[in-house]
């Protein structure tokens, strides 16, 4: 299914909810509008959402004809366009969906116009949308806190940069969503604190010479609770392994040296604890991304590969500079040439998974058989992201 799976993050920079926004294949809007309430009804959206909220945009006739199968599905709500008030036959539909306790979600899109003449539709509507890129500051001060004032819950869309979401942290907006969580924030000198210089020496650590599966036990050795996640994470059932693997030297041997030095890098880098949850879950599946797309080629340049999603985005993670960060990191010439320089045989995998997830990938540009296979290594690295990520979360009894 040709989704990408959009977060937004609240006040707490917790996540609020999902949006999954369909990319072009070559099918029409109605078609992947069907492909989408299949997931639904048959439940697979759950390998999406993880319990979570999750909003979707069908198209009129699915809203009108076969929404009833959402209600069955209490956690996922629609996003409504507001031309949908001069539509008589979809307000009724919506009005009996409101009522009925499905969600909706009013995505204003930049509209400036009169509030009032959306009554009906704010009246129906839970959450409500705001386009932070192109509403100038006073008018998105006025409406947020008038659509606040009104008891919605108000979304600040197309969050382009940190400067934009800390002015709408200003505002009462119950959550942020777009592409700044993937963007490092700037910062006039950058501090490296006790916890990130720890981690960078752990990392660094992991990518010396000589370091055998004996090497990396010892390296993380002290480290209870590092080590604690990382033999939860590949004994668990998602791996499927003939027997239990009891120490990291056993486990380096079973898997491979680098594949558990980019996991212990995981893990390592899920005890930044001031960082939203989301970034890392993001990294973790542009890795699996990168990986799958390399699939014809060697496994140490496939493992490369996953290095060199996880390492793209460490600027936001360690809130400092990429140029910086790779000092202290002695990683391979081709690594160092994509995160750096956009060059060498990792940077067109990066770029299309970050083409991928930016939802700039369309069918008139790529063959239908490319976006199927971006969408397959898409759901699997969610699936594989999540269930990496449950365990870095995780901490010792």
């Amino acid at each position: 299914m040709p989704v990408v799976r959009i977060p937004m993050l609240d006040r707490d920079r917790q996540l609020m909810a999902y949006e999954l926004l369909l990319q072009e294949d070559g099918e029409d809007e109605a078609a992947l509008g069907h492909r989408l309430l299949s997931t639904i009804i048959d439940g697979s959206v759950t390998q999406w959402a993880r319990g979570n909220r999750v909003f979707v945009r069908l198209p009129r006739e699915l809203v009108l004809e076969q929404a009833d199968q959402v209600l069955r599905h209490p956690r996922i709500g629609l996003v409504v366009s507001p031309q949908a008030i001069h539509d008589v036959l979809l307000l009724e539909r919506l009005r009996q969906l409101s009522t009925r306790g499905c969600a909706l979600l009013l995505d204003l899109d930049g509209e400036a116009g009169d509030l009032d003449e959306l009554r009906v539709l704010l009246d129906l509507s839970r959450y409500v949308r705001l386009d932070a890129s192109r509403l100038e500051e006073a008018t998105l001060r006025e409406r947020c806190e008038a659509l606040h004032a009104r008891g919605l819950h108000v979304v600040a869309g197309h969050v382009n940069d940190h400067d934009t979401c800390n002015r709408c942290m200003a505002l009462p907006f119950a959550g942020i969503q777009g592409p700044y969580l993937l963007r490092p924030e700037k910062v006039d000198m950058p501090v490296l604190t006790a916890n990130r210089l720890s981690v960078l020496r752990l990392l660094r650590a992991l990518d010396e010479d000589g370091n055998g599966p004996v090497e990396l036990g010892q390296i993380i050795r002290n480290d209870v609770i590092l080590s604690y996640k990382l033999l939860g994470c590949v004994n668990s059932a998602y791996f499927a392994l003939p027997r239990q693997l009891k120490s990291v030297e056993q486990a380096a041997i079973f898997f491979g040296l680098t594949r558990m030095r980019n996991w212990i890098s995981t893990m390592a880098l899920s005890g930044m604890d001031d960082r939203p949850p989301e970034l890392l879950r993001a990294a973790l599946i542009r890795a699996h991304m990168c990986e799958q797309l390399a699939q014809n080629l060697s496994r140490e340049q496939r493992e490369m590969a996953f290095t060199t999603g996880l390492f793209s985005l460490l600027e936001s993670l360690m809130c400092a500079p990429m140029e910086l960060l790779l000092q202290h990191l002695p990683l391979a010439p081709d690594i160092r040439a994509a995160l750096l320089e956009q060059q060498g045989p990792f940077a067109p995998l990066l770029e299309q998974v970050q083409r991928w997830e930016a939802g700039e990938l369309r069918g008139g540009e790529a063959s239908p058989q490319h976006i199927r296979r971006m969408a397959a290594a898409y759901l699997e690295a969610i699936r594989w992201a999540d269930h990496v990520h449950s365990f870095a979360e995780q901490k010792p009894h």
